[in-house]
């Protein structure tokens, strides 16, 4: 079958209607909400980054493909591919990483049928470092390769098609140890870009004078950050930081929260610690709260902060209890007062990023799971609501238009062997009021399809877009 390539004027000027269309949309889920304030340095929230926004809160403001049939095809770029954004123009773009050679690779995506209408290589820096970026107000990508350049990657149509080029270079070399690499990456309210390093280096940069200030933590970072109006979280492998600025640009540290980060790398993990991009939610304005999980041993615990009086959690809850041991890699879903938590204690990763120590255990067991806790009335403490057996392969994802969380499950054996060859994928919706699974829909077998914990991101047309071991699995409804 021949693809379609969109006329730039006709994609255009659809995409500007399904934006305008959508701008106003209902919440439909019933004790969630607000969506995070909408970063000015950003595209729309839902799709400006890989957790949907710049708090980090894995929810989207529109519809996915919903709980009946829905029709899907694959992109096969034999890449994975973390990281989907969608700028107001409607076409996805994707920050992938090459199963050979681990090289990051941007692709620009049909949003008719998904085809790669262009592609971009990055210099290699860590595992990590071809992970995160953000897609800015312009709908240029918004990245960091590995000669430590912040990039502004855009998209352009001419008379030979669509190509992606750098139309921006900052260099951060100066300001980054050798052998450093970046791992975080957010925008602040004031026009600078907050990063941070693996090796614990926390900066701001301001593009248009080159200006680059850091401090260091000396702690390992292996997640992302999260930035909301005046403050930038930062979890290490041993704390969770809020921070602010000096008048320069100078990240100023507001408090520090040291957590329990266990007696070693959980299976499952990719790094020794919490294995959570911080989340900032709250029923008032989306940001009067900060959330992690820790690395405690045998269950971990769900930590929530007040932004205001940190560093003292007003919760503390291990999670996931249903089995004997729990942990995570992958950001919570953090929205009202609700926060929705992720196992995957034993998921087998194909690669782990240069220097992880060996997990404690060896190995484990994939069991899956999902749990909901809420905190409570006078925001003093949490309580569980619900915990789930879904085995979720992808980070989940609350869509506020339709209540209903989107995942792909797995079944079936999913050791090294099993999961690039006998593991079972599905497509599945989850009601976040009770955690019953409203639907399931199988994909197929094996690498092809593994979700390796990535998020999805819906588009304002209700297409979801999951990235895989090998590529991006496109949905719609039937």
């Amino acid at each position: 079958m021949r693809l379609r390539t969109p006329k730039p004027a006709a994609a255009l000027a659809l995409a500007s209607l399904l934006w305008t269309s959508t701008a106003g949309v209902s919440l439909a889920a019933p004790g969630f909400g607000p969506l995070p304030p909408q970063n000015p340095a950003t595209a729309p929230n839902g799709t400006a980054t890989m957790h949907g926004d710049s708090a980090s809160s894995d929810t989207t403001p529109y519809p996915g493909p919903g709980s009946g049939a829905v029709s899907w095809n694959r992109t096969a770029l034999a890449s994975a591919c973390p990281t989907v954004v969608i700028g107001a123009d409607g076409l996805p773009v994707a920050l992938c990483t090459t199963i050979f050679g681990q090289t990051p690779t941007v692709h620009l995506l049909d949003p008719h049928s998904g085809a790669d209408l262009a592609s971009l290589a990055l210099p290699k820096g860590s595992l990590f470092g071809g992970v995160y970026a953000y897609l800015d107000a312009t709908g240029a990508l918004v990245a960091v390769d590995g000669n430590d350049n912040l990039l502004r990657i855009g998209h352009h149509h001419g008379t030979s098609g669509w190509s992606l080029t750098v139309d921006q270079s900052t260099s951060l070399a100066g300001a980054i140890p050798a052998g450093d690499n970046v791992v975080g990456l957010s925008p602040g309210w004031d026009g600078r870009v907050w990063f941070a390093t693996s090796g614990g280096v926390i900066g701001t940069v301001d593009t248009g004078t080159g200006t680059v200030r850091t401090i260091s933590t000396g702690e390992g970072v292996g997640n992302s950050i999260s930035t909301v109006p005046g403050h930038t979280a930062v979890a290490t492998d041993h704390a969770l930081y809020l921070l602010s600025e000096a008048p320069d640009g100078t990240p100023v540290i507001d408090w520090r929260a040291p957590y329990d980060r266990g007696p070693g790398r959980k299976p499952g993990q990719l790094s020794w610690g919490t294995g959570a991009t911080p989340s900032f939610f709250g029923p008032g304005d989306g940001t009067e709260y900060v959330t992690i999980t820790d690395n405690a041993a045998p269950h971990e615990n769900l930590l929530v902060y007040r932004v205001a009086d940190g560093p003292t959690p007003v919760c503390s809850t291990p999670v996931l209890t249903q089995y004997p041991a729990s942990g995570t890699e992958d950001a919570v879903i953090a929205s009202g007062s609700s926060v929705f938590v992720t196992n995957t204690y034993g998921y087998p990763y194909p690669a782990l990023p240069a220097g992880a120590p060996a997990s404690v255990p060896s190995s484990a067991d994939f069991d899956g799971g999902l749990s909901r806790v809420d905190l409570d009335a006078d925001g003093n403490g949490c309580h569980p609501v619900w915990n789930s057996d879904v085995k979720s392969a992808a980070l989940p994802r609350l869509s506020l238009a339709d209540g209903k969380i989107y995942t792909l499950t797995v079944s079936g054996p999913t050791g090294i062997l099993g999961s690039n060859t006998f593991a079972r994928y599905s497509y599945a919706t989850l009601d976040p009021a009770t955690g019953t699974q409203l639907s399931s829909s199988p994909i197929g077998l094996g690498l092809l399809y593994n979700p390796l914990q990535m998020t999805g991101t819906t588009g304002p047309d209700g297409t979801l877009y999951q990235g895989t071991e090998t590529g991006i699995l496109r949905f719609t409804r039937s």
